[in-house]
């Protein structure tokens, strides 16, 4: 089963390697925090802020070829925990058919935030689970 989830919190540090973000379940209380790299993490930070570069960025040139293509991104999954190592998908609707993308779960958030309205982001239930006990 999959898990609403929502983008709740961005961490950035500067004196850090690793920054975080934090996805909150929409229907429910449980949350957990996924550790993701300082270029995913400020890409993500400056779409919720609602900067917008002039000529586009990683995130940008995925979700334009996506488009030029003719598909259309419908959501993003979070679909495994493995050793400590998220996975994602990004889930493409293509003439009908849904193309599942193999994708870092960073880089999913930060394409899910470069939409408007956001990609509904979901976490298979076992993933939430896990994530939730491992806290």
């Amino acid at each position: 089963m999959l898990i609403k989830m929502e983008l709740a919190r961005i961490i950035i540090s500067e004196m850090n390697d690793h920054q975080v973000v934090f996805l909150n379940e929409i229907d429910g209380d449980r949350n957990f925090p996924i550790v993701i790299g300082i270029f995913e993490a400020t890409s993500i930070d400056r779409r919720v802020q609602g900067h917008i570069a002039p000529r586009p960025l990683t995130h940008d040139l995925l979700k334009n070829t996506i488009e030029e293509m003719g598909g259309e991104a419908k959501d993003i999954v979070i679909t495994n925990l493995v050793e400590h190592t998220y996975y994602a998908v990004i889930r493409i609707d293509l003439n009908g058919d849904v193309v599942e993308v193999d994708s870092r779960p960073s880089d999913a958030i930060a394409l899910a935030a470069h939409y408007d309205p956001p990609l509904p982001i979901f976490v298979d239930e076992e993933v939430l689970i896990a994530a939730t006990q491992a806290d």
